[in-house]
Formats: structure tokens, C-alpha cells, sequence
């Protein structure tokens, strides 16, 4: 699930502790599911009417994973989590990867996302022998695999859990990843340096030094760091962070 505008002054400023004070944890995820059940499982959709930065997204994040020289590093297995209708998955992770699977907790855009990464569109390659497993879960909730992935490509949906969810999901992903496995994040974060709340998708926009916080907190640390450029005015600055588990030695 994937969400790109910046947040008007009247929703940067609003009483957010208030407002999350006054929302449970299980109506917060609610309204999430339930406002991106009517959204339109496409590019577009995905991301909020504003398909036309695809393209400039999906470079940016192929010059920074190549930066990082994952085809020199033989990384094999790759997640996509939040992944819609795969959007990342068939752009980015496929065309670097023998196998990816995908966590999506909405079910239109899971079923979507079968047909999306394994189907030609126009010039735009599908891969059918290489979509993984897909988890029809909120990341929330999921439990990946022991030691099976080595890189999880985790993209405009971690403003979707609460603080708590979003440590315990980092802690659980630590597991996930093989030797030298690496955790990339690319989110929004907010110019004011605090934590702004969405009420109309249910969402958090963090600052950048929040991410790095928790990183950190729960025993990663951040080997690479881009902005991502060419975003047209009035988005959100979006970084890219690649990080891995500190070893027993750090």
C-alpha cells in the first residue's frame, strides 16, 4: 500500500496526540483497510493519482539497490512488503531477483498482483517464474520465514502501524534475512521534524531521525542512505534507508 502526497498545513498541524489518544490501535487499523479497499487496484492507485512518478521512482530505487551491488552480491531471494497490486515487485524487485514474494494485507490487491507481476504489459515484462509466495496479511501480523530472504523492500506503508507494531516488525524481519541480508525502507518523512497523522488513509508520516531511531533501537545499523530526487514540488521528502542486523562484534 503506497501513499506519496504531503499533508496540507491544516493536517500538519492538527492535534495528533489528541486525535491518537482518542483512536484505539484496532480502529486505526481499521480505517486503513477500509479506505484502501476503495481504492483502485493500478499504478495510479497505488500511488494516490499520482501514477505519472512511477517511473522516477522505480529509478531511483534501482540506482540505489545497484549502488548497494546486489547482482555482484548473488542475492537470490527478495519481499516486497505492503506491496498492493506489486507495483515494486514487478519494476524493481523481479528484474534483480530469482524470487520474490509479497505481503498484502488487501485481497483485491493481492489477487491483482498475481495477474500484475507475471503478465507482459506493453514493453514492461511479467515474470511468472519468479513470483514467490503472496501473504495475504498486515505487516502487523506477519511472521516471515526464518533466514529466506536477502534483501526485504519495504516501500509507503510503514506509516500504516503504530509505533509498537512498527519495533516488533522490525525485530521480526531481523530474522528473516540470510547472512548478510539487508532490510531497505523507503518512506515518506516530514520538513517539520514531527510525527504527522493522515485521518484520511490512517497513516503516520515520521521524521527521517525517527527511523533511524528505531532502527537502531532494535539492533540494525543503516549501511546506506539516499533522498530520492526529481519528486515534483508538494510530495514529501522520501529517503531510502538499506540497513542490516549489528552483529555480535558491533
Amino acid at each position: 500500500m503506497e501513499e506519496t502526497r504531503e499533508k496540507t498545513d491544516t493536517q500538519q498541524n492538527g492535534k495528533l496526540q489528541d486525535l491518537m489518544a482518542t483512536t484505539s490501535e484496532k480502529e486505526f487499523y481499521v480505517k486503513a483497510q477500509k479506505y484502501w479497499s476503495e481504492v483502485p487496484a493500478t499504478v495510479n492507485g497505488m500511488l494516490g493519482g499520482l501514477g505519472y512518478i512511477n517511473a522516477v521512482d522505480v529509478e531511483g530505487s534501482t540506482k540505489f539497490l545497484r549502488e548497494l551491488r546486489i547482482k555482484d552480491m548473488h542475492k537470490k531471494y527478495a519481499l516486497d512488503c505492503g506491496a498492493g497490486i506489486g507495483r515494486v515487485t514487478k519494476n524493481l524487485l523481479m528484474p534483480l531477483f530469482e524470487k520474490v514474494d509479497l505481503v498484502e494485507q488487501d485481497p483485491t490487491f493481492a489477487e491483482r498482483a498475481r495477474e500484475y507481476c507475471t503478465t507482459d504489459m506493453g514493453s514492461t515484462l511479467g515474470y511468472p517464474k519468479r513470483l514467490g509466495e503472496i501473504y495475504n496479511v498486515g505487516l502487523q501480523e506477519f511472521t516471515p520465514s526464518s533466514k529466506k530472504y536477502d534483501v526485504v523492500w519495504s516501500q509507503w506503508v510503514l506509516g500504516h502501524l503504530t509505533d509498537e507494531d512498527l519495533l516488533q516488525f522490525f525485530k521480526r524481519l531481523k530474522n528473516c534475512l540470510t547472512d548478510d541480508g539487508l532490510f531497505v525502507m523507503k518512506e515518506n518523512v516530514t520538513s517539520s521534524n514531527k510525527t504527522e497523522l493522515d485521518e484520511a488513509d490512517s497513516s503516520v508520516t515520521r521524521p527521517l531521525k525517527t527511523y533511524e531511531k528505531f532502527l537502531k533501537q532494535t539492533g540494525y545499523r543503516i549501511v546506506k542512505m539516499t533522498k530520492q530526487p526529481n519528486l515534483p514540488k508538494g510530495l514529501y521528502p522520501v529517503y531510502m534507508i538499506a540497513s542490516q542486523p549489528l552483529t555480535q562484534n558491533e
